[in-house]
């Protein structure tokens, strides 16, 4: 008899939480499981949820943001859910899913509850109130899980310092990617088009939200602009503050210089294609496209927060800029694009730096593991 699974997930954006969790579900064992998926609906991977091989369950009342009365309904759902699909094991992501995920499972007496923090909804500068919301929230629903995964070191030790679980629950297990599919499509050394070529690439991908502070990419893009002319800037994605953006390119004498193409699925060729990556969050897990820039052998200069501090050494395999300084940013953009060669050592040694514990499917080995653990 087969083992169901389900897993529960806030929205399904194109963002690293929601491509490991389908990619989790598509490739576990299907000999020993039955997966099974609760999310809300009106993310860019729902239509590949609904086209993959595990059922789908889209709920109307799970939204991101706080709405105490969609926030109860979708408690009440998930609740009647397990009741009657009756799961072996639980497994949430992402905080507001994670959080009444994990309740509606205690509360329907699931045998085994997990949630992965990808990261927190809490972040420096944020307004104290809320903040401190969702600290207690997290304290208080963390003793519900009978494991506690985290995909970074830095936020398995902020978990711990903020008494989220004891620390046997808890277990890094790497947000995934297919290193295979990156190293194939960067193949031969990389050289940056600075040395054959006069317009260079610098690349970001992310959604247009606060989280991933694309205002400070920007004003980092006008900064090297006046030293690199030719250089062109990507900003790969898309979302709520796409007009806001776009505001700040035209004020910016930036138009064509700063290009928003939306969403791309090539993101290996994309990479394949660029000269510098940069990362401009406020706060991160373990951000993906981070770790598929580094794989693709690209120098990357990042915001140094929880998620990049745990893979990026500076001057090593990457620089770490502290938040809200696009100058300093700038400055070793312009750097690396002045000296092609200390850019392809650096991509170098970032490319030799991401092993097999970043695999993806190393990640679903060893979340079967942890069911089997579990569950015995």
């Amino acid at each position: 008899m087969k083992t169901k699974v389900i897993h529960i997930i806030t929205l399904l954006e194109l963002g690293g939480a929601q491509q490991n969790t389908l990619y989790t579900l598509s490739h576990l064992n299907s000999d020993k499981y039955e997966p099974i998926l609760l999310c809300g609906q009106g993310g860019f991977l729902d239509e590949q949820a609904r086209q993959a091989p595990h059922k789908t369950i889209f709920l109307n009342t799970l939204v991101r943001p706080i709405h105490p009365l969609k926030d109860l309904m979708a408690l009440a759902r998930i609740y009647w859910i397990l009741k009657k699909q009756k799961p072996a094991i639980v497994h949430t992501h992402s905080t507001k899913a994670g959080i009444i995920g994990r309740w509606a499972a205690w509360l329907a007496r699931v045998p085994k509850i997990i949630h992965t923090y990808h990261g927190f909804a809490f972040y420096q500068g944020q307004n104290k109130i809320l903040k401190n919301l969702y600290i207690l929230a997290e304290k208080i629903t963390g003793p519900l899980a009978d494991s506690l995964i985290a995909v970074s070191q830095e936020n398995l030790n902020q978990a711990l310092r903020l008494s989220f679980g004891l620390p046997p629950k808890f277990k890094l297990i790497r947000s995934g990617v297919s290193l295979k599919k990156y190293r194939e499509e960067n193949t031969a050394p990389r050289q940056t088009q600075a040395s054959n070529s006069k317009e260079e690439t610098v690349t970001t991908i992310g959604p247009f939200k606060p989280q991933k502070n694309l205002p400070d990419f920007i004003r980092m893009a006008a900064l090297v602009h006046k030293k690199h002319p030719d250089a062109r800037f990507l900003i790969v994605g898309d979302g709520p503050l796409r007009a806001q953006l776009e505001t700040q390119t035209k004020e910016l004498n930036l138009q064509g210089i700063v290009q928003m193409p939306g969403w791309q699925e090539d993101i290996p060729g994309i990479l394949a294609r660029t000269d510098i990556f940069v990362m401009t969050s406020l706060w991160e897990g373990l951000p993906r496209s981070l770790v598929e820039a580094m794989a693709s052998g690209l120098p990357c200069v990042v915001n140094a927060i929880d998620g990049t501090k745990d893979i990026v050494q500076d001057g090593i395999n990457g620089f770490l800029i502290p938040p809200h300084h696009p100058e300093r940013t700038a400055d070793r953009v312009i750097a690396l694009l002045d000296n092609p060669q200390k850019a392809v050592r650096l991509g170098q040694k970032a490319r030799d730096s991401i092993g097999k514990e970043f695999d993806i499917d190393h990640m679903v080995h060893q979340q079967e593991n942890l069911y089997q653990k579990l569950l015995s």
